[in-house]
């Protein structure tokens, strides 16, 4: 049986009152609380191995580089990437949306292409497209949702065209829990030779997620919203 006391123990903040009563923290699709051991982890860091890394030759620097590395093969190895190359670090999702909107999409979104969103996609999945279809004469097309907030693919086919440049779409809603068909749509969109970029930010921390078998060009996804320290995506 589950000890859900064993598990609440393991995470200190829990062991505060709110209003005279036990905290009881709801709010893990903005972010989750940490545990004991990812604490412990960060002290140990500050307290044994702080320093640059990629910027000295001495012992702290090298250990620390060490560790930064190994901690890109450990991420790897859990969406199942090809390879730790190509695992980008960066603050937390939005800003590794926004690196592809102002990297990549910036250089190859041209006049009169399309970039395929969805209506339920975060404002960090949102504001970057419009403002770069704004400045790059392109536009925005939308998947609709049905009455059951799912992704409706009956008009795909006149959505996704020659001319779109880029499908961002978000795997797991944070607002409504649905779980989008990435696969299928990363497929379709490849087809047409555009590029497929998935927000993992809810997936990841709650479902197995595969980036060989989607096969998607750009994914992200956060730490902080599987129990890591904050600034980490």
């Amino acid at each position: 049986m589950l000890d859900v006391q064993k598990i609440r123990d393991d995470f200190p903040i829990l062991g505060r009152e709110v209003n005279g009563h036990p905290l009881v923290y709801m709010d893990n699709a903005a972010t989750t609380q940490k545990p004991r051991q990812v604490i412990q982890a960060l002290v140990d860091y500050y307290e044994n191995f702080n320093a640059n890394v990629h910027r000295g030759v001495h012992t702290l620097s090298m250990e620390a580089t060490d560790m930064y590395e190994d901690a890109r093969k450990k991420v790897a190895k859990f969406i199942n990437a090809s390879d730790s190359d190509t695992v980008i670090w960066t603050r937390n999702a939005s800003e590794s949306l926004n690196l592809v909107a102002y990297s990549w999409a910036r250089e190859n979104v041209k006049s009169g292409n399309n970039i395929v969103l969805t209506p339920m996609e975060h404002h960090s999945n949102l504001v970057p497209w419009q403002e770069l279809a704004r400045e790059k004469n392109a536009s925005i097309r939308y998947i609709p949702l049905d009455d059951e907030g799912v992704l409706d693919l009956s008009t795909i086919g006149s959505i996704i065209d020659d001319q779109t440049i880029l499908v961002s779409i978000v795997h797991m809603s944070n607002a409504l829990g649905t779980i989008n068909p990435v696969k299928e749509l990363c497929d379709l969109t490849h087809t047409k030779g555009a590029k497929f970029l998935v927000d993992g930010a809810q997936s990841v921390p709650h479902m197995v997620v595969d980036v060989q078998e989607i096969d998607c060009d750009f994914m992200a996804f956060s730490g902080h919203k599987m129990m890591g320290p904050t600034g980490i995506g």
